[in-house]
């Protein structure tokens, strides 16, 4: 039998079986990178095109030019909300994640006006309250760049059903 040594100190035998699931989890890795990928383009190049045509900047260069030059960004939550409703909506429609800004490590949430308008839907608000909540366990300041059309009507219901809903994004702040 064929092993391979590991640097957690494991041996891992190679064998049809694992190389079958090697394989797979590499397609898998693939397909979420080219999700993530694609989420970079927000709503889409042409979502994207009305935006510029508005004159505003995208969330992702709004992004870019608050964050200290050459810092990281930790994006949080990329795959929120994929493939959950019927029409696609990249990240949950805000991009969320800790910067640094003048040196200071801060939570940051941009709604993405190209993904439907930067409406809340339920897993946005789910998203951005998550963010919050990662903010104050590690008290982060939060930094909150608003380019959104507010609830998505038509699942209002989901968006303000209880505590935990939009008006709570509010509230903690």
């Amino acid at each position: 039998m064929n092993y391979t040594g590991s640097v957690i100190g494991t041996d891992i035998l190679q064998n049809e079986d694992t190389q079958a699931r090697q394989k797979h989890h590499h397609t898998l890795w693939q397909e979420i990178q080219q999700v993530l990928k694609r989420n970079q383009l927000g709503g889409g190049e042409a979502a994207q095109d009305k935006q510029k045509a508005k004159g505003k900047m995208l969330a992702r260069e709004r992004l870019q030019h608050l964050i200290d030059p050459g810092t990281p960004f930790l994006e949080l939550a990329a795959l929120a909300a994929h493939d959950v409703y019927d029409k696609p909506l990249a990240g949950a429609g805000i991009v969320a994640g800790i910067g640094i800004v003048q040196g200071q490590p801060c939570m940051i949430a941009i709604n993405d006006a190209s993904v439907r308008g930067g409406s809340y839907y339920p897993l946005t608000v789910k998203k951005h309250l998550r963010a919050q909540a990662i903010a104050e366990q590690n008290k982060l300041p939060c930094i909150y760049i608003v380019d959104s059309g507010g609830a998505n009507l038509p699942n209002q219901a989901e968006v303000f059903p209880d505590r935990d809903h939009f008006g709570r994004i509010f509230f903690n702040q």
